[in-house]
């Protein structure tokens, strides 16, 4: 059975504190390189949503719809902007959770953030980790998500099950990353979130964060 405060601990210590959101650059600004960058990156945050199983932990993702007129069919996080009214970037990115799946507010635990990322349609995420209540039963919102799923949070930390795909964008050859876990293509900026969040909990394991 998972010890969830061990695993609440460990988390944790990956990230940086709820009551200072970090305000560096995104860590992958040398994968935008060439590209055209929005001189003012919108505010967004997204939810990795932790779930403790018998079996171990996972995380909440979510398949967008085909309708959508960004990512449409993709997997991500919930999340979204950053409106005014959010008193912080983790209340949007529970906002935008209980929007989309029906995640309480009482039912999720936020623990700290990851490092900014830019998506190159001109967002400056900051990913919120959080432990999700055990019971917790999704409720997809059809305007927005298609479906709900978890992963195994020792898949996403393995190495060997992170791929790295070539592509053409923008005239050049590119990297991006991605993982695939039974019909799912886990790819672009999820995938790199993901993989951040993987560094910054190896970084623990060494004892360097």
């Amino acid at each position: 059975m998972i010890d969830v405060e061990t695993l609440v601990d460990r988390l944790r210590c990956a990230t940086h504190p709820l009551d200072v959101p970090p305000a560096t650059p995104p860590w992958n600004l040398t994968e935008l390189d060439g590209l055209p960058l929005a001189a003012h990156p919108r505010p967004a945050a997204v939810l990795i949503g932790v779930v403790p199983r018998p079996s171990g932990a996972a995380v909440l993702l979510t398949r967008r719809t085909e309708q959508l007129r960004h990512h449409a069919g993709q997997v991500s996080f919930p999340g979204g902007g950053i409106d005014a009214q959010d008193a912080s970037p983790a209340e949007a990115a529970l906002r935008e959770a209980n929007e989309e799946i029906g995640l309480a507010g009482a039912q999720a635990r936020p623990l700290g953030y990851l490092d900014p990322y830019l998506t190159v349609t001109g967002y400056r995420v900051l990913p919120v980790l959080a432990m999700v209540e055990s019971g917790f039963s999704p409720r997809a919102n059809p305007a927005e998500v298609a479906d709900v799923f978890e992963v195994p949070l020792d898949l996403l930390l393995d190495p060997d099950r992170l791929e790295q795909v070539e592509i053409r964008f923008a005239g050049r050859a590119r990297h991006v990353l991605q993982y695939r876990y039974a019909a799912h293509r886990i790819w672009g900026a999820t995938a790199s979130i993901l993989y951040n969040l993987r560094e910054r909990l190896a970084a623990v394991n060494q004892g360097e964060a």
